[in-house]
């Protein structure tokens, strides 16, 4: 059985915006509306799991070059976005992580369930560093991610950092120059010193620590030996 494992909370901001000068009922049938289309008609998939994030994030005590999402904290929420988050968890049982993303409590979970097991549903491109099945709603694209290709995704993510999550890379590199810095690496350990040699290795291991989603219950990253 094939489990949609749903990214509620880029679920909740897309509907807020959208319907941020709808009603908070009209925005409740959107949301639904969206969710039912995505699982009954795009996927045709009956069994679902919700997640949003809570309160709290470990990240924020590893992040010590720069704070960690500090860009994120004065922009303005959408209107409706507490109702909706309220609503998918009363009326959708969407579970709410505390003290770690809902992109952590995806990835357990998908880890838990098994590549075949299960179906990451999301826009969020962090999500392509988790080994398995994967469904862009936006673009309506259904994709395969495999073990090897989402380690490499990652160590990727550790040299271009994330803008969005305040997470500070190597200036000037982008997908294609990274993709490059790592072409002749095969295994981990060759992807690791790539990145350590570049960032220096306290800093691709801090970089490695926030971007790395979990696979299992309280799990912090820790670099393969470069000995």
């Amino acid at each position: 059985m094939t489990v949609a494992l749903i990214d509620a909370d880029v679920i909740a901001y897309r509907v807020s915006f959208a319907c941020k000068e709808e009603t908070q009922e009209k925005a409740a049938t959107t949301l639904s509306s969206l969710l039912e289309d995505i699982l009954y008609s795009q996927l045709d998939i009956a069994t679902h799991e919700l997640y949003l994030t809570g309160k709290g994030n470990f990240r924020n005590e590893i992040a010590t070059t720069v704070p960690y999402k500090e860009n994120r904290r004065d922009k303005e929420r959408p209107l409706h976005l507490d109702f909706l988050r309220g609503y998918m968890a009363d009326a959708w049982s969407a579970e709410t992580a505390t003290g770690e993303e809902a992109d952590d409590l995806i990835a357990i979970r998908a880890t838990e369930l098994g590549e075949d097991g299960c179906i990451i549903v999301s826009i969020d491109k962090d999500f392509n560093q988790v080994p398995g099945w994967h469904y862009n709603f936006v673009k309506r694209d259904k994709y395969y991610v495999t073990a090897q290709d989402g380690l490499r995704f990652f160590y990727k993510q550790i040299l271009t950092g994330d803008r969005v999550d305040n997470i500070i890379g190597i200036k000037g590199v982008g997908d294609k120059k990274a993709d490059k810095m790592l072409e002749d690496a095969k295994t981990e350990q060759e992807l690791f010193a790539v990145c350590a040699e570049a960032l220096g290795k306290d800093r691709a291991i801090e970089n490695g620590r926030l971007l790395w989603l979990r696979r299992e219950k309280n799990q912090l990253w820790c670099p393969p030996s470069l000995d």
